[in-house]
């Protein structure tokens, strides 16, 4: 069993690639389905949720905070999608919001200038020069977006366990290669990576509940304990803020106990572990 994250450029044959893949292993195959549980889990209409998450951010609302809020609503779907294993997902920054999962196999797939500009051509019936620059436009969009958000280059093969061009091999050779790669031990699951997602899903949901409290809020969970570390000064200093979040985290399925930190220090002899514990 795996997670297999395909980040594709537009007109790219990445979706191709993932679905053909995604019946050749029996997995299931999503990517909007996210958009949706998301808009439905948090109640926000799916239009909404969509330009918050594709328009790249401006140097000045870097950090808008109805952006962070639906940027974690989407990935605590996401996690939440995935925990069952058997998945290839190719949406929105996968190889970013499962970056810490150990079994999950990153994929970037390419296509050379001309493929492209005859995909848009055949789907748009337009001319080549328009098809170019639609092409050109998406690119620095989609490469701005993971810029300024993640501080990240999406273009970056350093960010994948795989690159692959189609174009000389074409769809069913790179579903073929990829096939057997996702076969190998490494991409398989084991009992530590699958508690490394649980735990990491539980943050995730825990931080879409803290976000409203402090945008700089930072969530660990180890062994059902969670915790919470730069709460802001409305959960330090108001002790029935801070109950009713504490009441409402131990009510989450999977924890214990919640214990509040600063990153410089320890709680009643407990490991800091936003320090002390790999991520």
């Amino acid at each position: 069993m795996s997670i297999i994250t395909i980040s594709r450029g537009s007109f790219s044959r990445g979706k191709e690639v993932a679905e053909k893949l995604a019946a050749k292993l029996g997995y299931e195959c999503v990517s909007r389905e996210i958009l949706l549980e998301a808009s439905e889990e948090f109640d926000i209409p799916e239009m909404r949720l969509t330009k918050a998450l594709h328009d790249s951010p401006s140097i000045f609302n870097k950090f808008n905070q109805g952006k962070l809020r639906y940027m974690t609503y989407y990935k605590y779907a996401l996690l939440k999608h995935i925990q069952n294993d058997n998945v290839v997902y190719h949406g929105l920054a996968g190889h970013y919001f499962l970056k810490d999962i150990p079994h999950v196999f990153k994929v970037r797939i390419l296509a050379n200038i001309e493929d492209r500009v005859k995909e848009v051509i055949n789907r748009d019936g337009i001319s080549e020069n328009q098809a170019i620059d639609t092409i050109k436009k998406d690119d620095v969009e989609r490469r701005k977006w993971g810029m300024q958000l993640y501080g990240i280059d999406t273009w970056d093969s350093r960010l994948y366990d795989m690159v692959i061009n189609i174009h000389k091999l074409q769809v069913d050779d790179a579903v073929n290669i990829l096939y057997q790669a996702a076969n190998k031990p490494v991409f398989q699951t084991t009992e530590e990576s699958k508690r490394k997602v649980n735990e990491i899903t539980l943050e995730a949901k825990i931080y879409s509940i803290m976000i409203d409290y402090s945008l700089v809020v930072e969530v660990r969970v180890r062994n059902k304990e969670a915790f919470l570390s730069n709460v802001g000064d409305v959960l330090k200093n108001d002790e029935v803020i801070r109950s009713r979040i504490e009441n409402i985290v131990n009510q989450i399925e999977g924890i214990d106990k919640v214990t509040f930190l600063d990153k410089t220090s320890t709680d009643q002899g407990h490991v800091n572990p936003f320090y002390n514990i790999e991520s």
